[in-house]
């Protein structure tokens, strides 16, 4: 979604979109007015025409290399990938051309307490599980109290710290009480993913503890099943011929292939060599130079396989994470040098064509990004916190260090040994060492092949300062193992795109989340003031609120320097063959791997296009 469409979104009269207080409504928004009217038939960006058939084989999902558990919901184990996507269904399903609004799914209405510290959700009595078992509200009560339990990640757990309890009123409905009456809490309660408590039961009766279960198939609620697991590398999904909600207007042109296969390769080149042969059947391509040299042969000549391009909405943070758990990093001024040590402007152009735009904010392209000096609104939020604060934070809002002229990196790096040797760390027997004489060691870990030619520069830039600094590449199944348990000194990362801020907020960044294996607060974020911007977030009751809050946050959030802020990518890089159909809308917000899983199609065998099938706009 561009900043425009936020803006025009947000334009609309403030106010929830179902009336409190009120009989059941059969969609939610946490702001503005509903898009689809009670008797929408599907998303515009769903194909209800498109044919039902084929088999989409696809490629490292979220460049996964390798999985080695089905449970998606636990810390152990790197789970299948897209498992959670295709085989658990939502309460409520979320449109993706909306700021936050939901439609029905396993429950067919929700009506919100006249205080709004409750809602009631009523379950579709078509509702079936995988195993064609009926989806009860104790079903539902069950999924509830495993996710909020220790057994679930705490990635997991956090998403509804909001939700306090869930109560089974009869058969069909359950309640759900929330911590306070915070606007977002009824539309968390529907994104909650539902599975039978059968799923962990082994032949002799005897049921697996929930984070013991890894090898045992989910039965749960969503459209597709696993057909096939051959080994780490590869395991195809099979679409669930009795699935219930395939003809819900939120499921109506949604998962329209027979089959999905995917295939985790452990290089980019052998990766995209198949899918040049027309091995695979979609590529989603993270890699400028890639992208601009390398799709190319006889297979584009002829037009077996094309490539497009498609409109990103919100930019996402990525970045190299700091661990500021590690002493050597607990000092600002170290990790200020840093940031200024990463020449972007150089790696932009020699090695991304030009095609990135750097990143100045947590929420960058939005309205929820901070911009220049801060408000009224702000200061009365950030000055409790005034003497914890750099005095930047109640400045202009910073732009990352470049190094266009008059800029240079060696500018840079004069700052940067400026502020190492201020923070007790000068250089001295070839290397930057504390006052204890130890050496600066910093192990950059990756589990992606080919961010090492973004990586090694950077490390050069460090070394040049005498730090100690390599890269260390793994597989993404030990990567994510120790990304868990925080076992890293920095790393590459790219947060998840929300919509809208909430209460992902306090499992990335609050002082409870930085000691908690398994959660996002990868950096080890312990602030005063940031669990109080987080908090302010969370609870905002209105728009204004809302975006004082954010644009507080990011400001204190990028002047402490937890981490070095990359760039984002406007559009959506993807090469497909030309067999394989997509809608022509393009929805505001999405993730680029379910946008094709969950919404591209077979094109009719020998049809050279479909009228749905026009390439979205490329920027």
């Amino acid at each position: 979604m561009r900043p425009s469409m936020f803006r025009l979104a947000f334009a609309t009269a403030f106010g929830l979109a179902f009336a409190i207080g009120a009989q059941a409504q059969p969609a939610i928004a946490q702001f503005g007015n509903l898009k689809y009217p009670p008797n929408f038939t599907h998303f515009d960006y769903a194909d209800p025409d498109a044919p039902n058939t084929g088999t989409l084989k696809f490629q490292n999902y979220d460049q996964s290399q390798s999985y080695d558990s089905l449970n998606p919901f636990v810390v152990r184990g790197q789970p299948a990938p897209d498992v959670r996507n295709l085989m658990f269904d939502t309460l409520m399903q979320r449109s993706w051309d909306e700021l936050a609004s939901e439609y029905p799914l396993i429950a067919d209405d929700v009506e919100v307490a006249p205080d709004g510290l409750s809602a009631t959700f009523h379950i579709n009595p078509k509702a079936r599980f995988s195993n064609g078992d009926p989806i009860t509200a104790a079903d539902v009560k069950y999924s509830f109290d495993t996710l909020k339990s220790p057994l679930a990640s705490p990635t997991v757990s956090s998403q509804f710290s909001e939700l306090k309890r869930a109560t089974v009123i009869d058969r069909s409905t359950v309640r759900f009480d929330f911590v306070d009456n915070s606007r977002a809490a009824p539309l968390i309660a529907g994104d909650l993913p539902i599975f039978s408590p059968k799923w962990g039961v082994q032949p002799n009766g005897k049921r697996l503890p929930f984070d013991q279960i890894a090898v045992d198939p989910p039965i749960a609620s969503g459209a597709y099943l696993v057909e096939q697991r051959k080994n780490s590398k590869e395991i195809i999904y099979r679409r669930n011929p009795n699935y219930w909600a395939a003809d819900l207007p939120s499921r109506r042109g949604m998962f329209h292939f027979d089959r999905i296969v995917f295939k985790l390769y452990l290089d980019q080149y052998t990766k995209l060599e198949a899918f040049k042969a027309g091995n695979d059947d979609v590529d989603r391509e993270y890699s400028s130079t890639q992208w601009a040299r390398k799709y190319v042969g006889k297979n584009f000549d002829n037009g077996l396989l094309k490539k497009e391009t498609f409109p990103y909405g919100p930019a996402q943070m990525q970045s190299f994470m700091i661990n500021t758990r590690k002493p050597e990093f607990q000092d600002r001024r170290v990790r200020h040098a840093l940031a200024l040590a990463f020449d972007y402007d150089w790696m932009n152009r020699m090695m991304f064509y030009g095609i990135y735009t750097r990143l100045n904010s947590y929420w960058d392209a939005s309205p929820f990004g901070a911009t220049g000096m801060p408000s009224e609104k702000e200061l009365k939020l950030l000055e409790p916190f005034r003497a914890q604060l750099p005095p930047e934070v109640f400045g202009p809002m910073v732009k990352q260090p470049g190094t266009k002229p008059p800029g240079s990196l060696r500018a840079n790096l004069v700052k940067a040994r400026q502020l190492l040797s201020e923070a007790g760390w000068h250089y001295r027997d070839g290397a930057l060492r504390n006052a204890a004489g130890e050496p600066m060691k910093i192990e950059i870990m990756d589990d992606e092949p080919g961010m090492d030619r973004l990586i090694i520069p950077y490390t050069q830039a460090l070394q040049t300062l005498g730090i100690d600094a390599h890269i260390r590449e793994i597989d993404s199944a030990l990567y994510q193992k120790r990304l868990d348990n925080f076992q890293f000194d920095m790393t590459t990362y790219i947060y998840p795109l929300v919509t809208i801020p909430g209460i992902e907020l306090e499992r990335r960044f609050t002082s409870k989340a930085a000691s908690e294996v398994g959660s996002e607060n990868y950096p080890g974020v312990r602030s005063k003031a940031v669990d109080a911007l987080v908090h302010a977030t969370v609870s905002a009751t209105n728009l204004d609120d809302l975006e004082t809050a954010t644009h507080a946050l990011d400001r204190v959030l990028i002047n402490e320097y937890y981490e070095v802020p990359m760039y984002y990518e406007r559009n959506a890089r993807i090469a497909h063959k030309a067999t394989i159909g997509h809608p022509s809308v393009t929805p505001d917000t999405f993730q680029s791997e379910d946008l094709v899983i969950d919404y591209w199609f077979q094109r009719p065998q020998g049809a050279a296009a479909v009228k749905t099938s026009a390439p979205a706009a490329a920027h």
